[in-house]
This record gives structure tokens, C-alpha cells and sequence, in this order.
């Protein structure tokens, strides 16, 4: 059988309501591309319909292929599991909330088609999403494109459109945190950006926290791809060991000049906490970093796929 054209991979857990409507846009977009597709659901095993919505629509349409874990491994593992299970000449990651607009699929093609191996939509502004939220995400992309190795844009999610030698790069890593947007701008190629207005919600409640968003995620932006949180810490020790001399220094001056310390002296306890705060923040920094070693040292699966639909052989590790 011939590789499809295109790939459509959906991580998805608790989506029952957004997956009928995801599909119906979805082909309809792709209805004017090519008829030559597949979609991949790549599923944590949900408490709801969403099995039985997506196996009812395969029924119909064997384009449409299901892959269910064992347990739930998290929206990072599942999309690494779509596109090594995908098989398309070119691959969209996307969510089924409709978030991710099916219908910016055509501007995607057509930029891939004009020779780019990396599309992704960047968005201009968040329709539905609390201040604090839109706040923190504008922080952390902030810190994101200051202190990572790699160019990661801006005000992008993991929708976006690769190439198949992509995919097979994103493949080949190792990593085991499953940072799509620092693992895509780590392995390069020509990648170009699209405009929109992100939308609300279809459906339901979003599986991340509402206010705060994912981040766990956002950390894996930080620590996976940078070590400057390392030096960072290192420079703040210096820094307060070269205050606290200098501190000595104005406090011996001071003393030899007749100053009365009062006793019980508050700069004392201002110091000691600044000290204790600033140790306990290095030991945190350090903390994040060796607990990622400790997760990719493991080399536990990322994911487990109890149950396949649509797959004639397992891909190759």
C-alpha cells in the first residue's frame, strides 16, 4: 500500500463532543486538497464515548485510524506515538478542540508545497482564554526565546505541518520528554510561520489547567533545551557571596567608627533568608535538571499502544 499524502495526527482524551465536529470541518478542508489522507487519533484511554465516536466514524471512513494506550501517558507522549505510526508524505499535528482552526490545513499545504518542511500557525491573539492565562504564556515564551539553544517561535502550540524528513528526524531522537516545539526547531529545515486568530473552544472543558495552562510543558521548554537556568544560579551565588563581603566590609567599617549595632540586629534574619531563599531555588534548578536525567536515563516507553485500528504492522523502533 502507498504512503498517503497527507497525515492528520490528533492526540485526544475526553473529546467525545469535539470529535464529530472535528471530523466534519477536517474533511471538508481536505475534500479540496486530496481524497489521499488519514487521520490518526492517538488516544489515552478516555471515561467517555471518545472510543466509540472515533471507531463509529471509521466505520465509515477507514481513513480514519485509532491508536489507544495502555494507560494514560499525556498529550506529548501521544503525539510522538502519531507521527511514528503516521505515514503520510506530510504530517499535521493539531487538537480536536477546534482551537487549532482544520481550516488553516489548505495555507499549510500550499506553504509546503512551495518548499517549506515546517509550517506552523502563530497566533495573534487568544479568544476565551483567561488574562493570567494569555500572562503566563506570553512569560514563559518570553523566558522560552531568552535562554533556549534553539529558535522556538513565539506564541505557537504543537499544531503545525512536517514534512516526512522531519518526522523522521523527530523520530530518531531520543528524548523522552516529548517537547514537540523544541524537539521540531532542534532538528532545523525550513520553517516558515502563518498568522491567526486562535478561537475558542468547541466543546467542553479544556484537560490542562485553565489559568495556568501546562506547566510541566512549558518547563521542558526551559530545562530541555538551555542550560542557562544552571547559570543562572551560579551567577546569583556569586553575586550574593560578593554582597554579603562587601556587607562585611561596610559592617567592620562601620564598627570601627563607634556605629551601636542594636542587638537582635533584623539584618541579621534578612540575610539568613535571603541566603536559605537563594540555596533553596539553586537546589530547585538543579533538582528540575537531574530528575529530567533521571527520566531519560530510565529509557521507560514513552508510550504503550494497547490497541490499534487501522494499522497493518507496527512501526519500526
Amino acid at each position: 500500500m502507498s504512503a498517503p499524502f497527507l497525515s492528520i495526527v490528533v492526540p485526544v482524551f475526553k473529546e467525545e463532543h469535539n470529535v464529530p465536529e472535528f471530523l466534519r470541518r477536517t474533511r471538508e478542508v481536505l475534500a479540496a486538497i486530496s481524497e489521499d489522507y488519514e487521520v490518526v487519533f492517538a488516544m489515552d484511554p478516555s471515561p467517555d464515548r471518545t472510543e466509540e465516536v472515533i471507531l463509529e466514524a471509521r466505520s465509515e471512513d477507514p481513513r480514519i485510524k485509532l491508536l489507544k494506550f495502555s494507560r494514560r501517558f499525556g498529550q506529548p507522549m501521544a503525539t510522538l506515538a502519531g507521527l511514528r505510526y503516521s505515514k503520510g508524505q506530510a504530517v499535521i499535528v493539531t487538537d480536536v478542540d477546534m482551537q487549532d482552526p482544520p481550516e488553516l490545513i489548505s495555507q499549510m499545504v500550499a506553504k509546503w508545497r512551495e518548499g517549506f518542511d515546517v509550517v506552523i500557525p502563530q497566533r495573534r491573539s487568544r479568544t476565551g482564554e483567561p488574562w493570567i492565562k494569555t500572562l503566563v504564556a506570553r512569560t514563559g515564551y518570553w523566558i522560552i526565546q531568552h535562554v533556549t539553544n534553539v529558535n522556538i517561535p513565539p506564541n505557537t502550540g504543537d499544531f503545525r505541518l512536517m514534512s516526512a524528513r522531519v518526522v523522521a528526524e523527530i523520530n530518531a531522537l531520543k528524548e523522552s520528554h516529548g517537547f514537540l516545539r523544541g524537539m521540531v526547531a532542534s532538528v532545523g529545515f525550513n520553517q516558515c510561520t502563518i498568522p491567526f486568530d486562535r478561537p475558542a473552544r468547541f466543546s467542553g472543558e479544556t484537560n490542562y489547567n485553565r489559568f495556568l495552562g501546562s506547566l510541566k510543558i512549558g518547563f521542558n521548554g526551559i530545562f530541555c533545551f538551555s542550560t542557562h537556568a544552571l547559570t543562572l544560579s551560579t551567577a546569583l551565588g556569586f553575586s550574593v557571596a560578593f554582597l554579603s563581603l562587601l556587607l562585611g566590609v561596610v559592617y567592620f567599617a562601620m564598627k570601627l567608627g563607634g556605629f551601636d549595632f542594636p542587638i537582635g540586629n533584623p539584618t541579621i534574619v534578612i540575610l539568613i533568608l535571603f541566603l536559605g531563599g537563594v540555596q533553596l531555588i539553586s537546589v530547585g534548578v538543579l533538582g528540575e535538571y537531574v530528575g529530567r536525567i533521571y527520566e531519560e536515563v530510565r529509557q521507560r516507553p514513552k508510550y504503550i499502544v494497547e490497541q490499534s485500528f487501522g494499522f497493518d504492522l507496527d512501526p519500526l523502533d
